[in-house]
């Protein structure tokens, strides 16, 4: 990249600048319990356009990364053979299951690229859209870039309205607004992690990261996308036990994010 001094620079040629940056390394990373149906699949789309990015200059190299959280099916054994194949793979395995939540946290520790995609197996979304994410980063200048879902009435009304009372129970506790805060499309710059500590164990991850980030003055930028339910596997994101895990993370957290202020540049 060309050495640019922000102050002898006008607003067109830094903006140029930045966007020509390159990331070093991208790190893409699914929790997996039970995805045997679909991990070859996320692999394939993610090493599609990570090859991509890289011929378009975005990054220098990729690692894929699964966090296999104590599957009972083939999903350890597939994803063994998947990193034994390919160098650009490699494979944590959880003994016990520790859910989202902990799989989330263990695929953030393992990612050695700059800027790490988290997202689920069964692909909610067109990979391609990485493409514009990692441009709104660079062109933003974004910490974290998130991406909210255009319709979601393909996987159920009542998935819907527990999206959207979420959504509000986050705004209403934290006084911070975010659409479709729990979405699997959370595009994060590794640096964040020198600010942030994740806590939760449970589902309410996504919302403690982007809270955190808004609390904390980072940039955090979001995006429409086209929405593909899951044809495979079940989801347990809306059951019972995974709500009450929520809120109860949610209210043992209130205080100490909202104690969150902005960090001094």
């Amino acid at each position: 990249m060309t050495p640019c001094r922000v102050q002898r620079c006008g607003p067109q040629l830094a903006l140029i600048v930045m966007a020509g940056t390159k990331f070093e390394r991208l790190s893409v990373f699914f929790p997996m319990w039970n995805e045997e149906a679909y991990l070859q699949r996320a692999l394939d789309a993610a090493e599609g356009v990570c090859l991509e990015l890289i011929a378009s200059g975005d990054i220098g190299d990729y690692e894929l990364v699964i966090v296999d959280d104590a599957s009972t099916d083939s999903t350890p054994r597939l994803a063994d053979e998947a990193a034994a194949r390919d160098p650009h793979v490699k494979v944590v395995h959880h003994q016990t299951n520790r859910k989202l939540g902990g799989s989330i946290k263990s695929g953030f520790a393992a990612a050695t690229g700059d800027v790490v995609l988290y997202t689920d197996a069964d692909l909610p979304f067109d990979m391609r859209e990485l493409h514009k994410a990692m441009r709104l980063m660079k062109q933003y200048e974004a910490d974290i870039v998130g991406a909210y879902r255009f319709d979601r009435t393909g996987e159920g009304y009542v998935r819907v309205v527990y999206s959207h009372f979420y959504n509000l129970m986050v705004r209403a506790l934290f006084g911070v607004r975010f659409r479709d805060v729990n979405f699997a499309f959370k595009l994060v710059r590794k640096s964040v992690f020198t600010k942030i500590t994740l806590k939760s164990e449970g589902s309410f991850i996504d919302a403690e990261l982007m809270v955190s980030a808004r609390k904390l003055g980072m940039n955090v930028v979001q995006f429409g996308v086209d929405y593909f339910p899951r044809t495979r596997g079940v989801s347990t994101l809306s059951s019972p036990a995974v709500i009450r895990k929520i809120l109860a993370e949610a209210i043992e957290l209130r205080h100490e994010l909202n104690a969150l202020s902005a960090i001094k540049k």
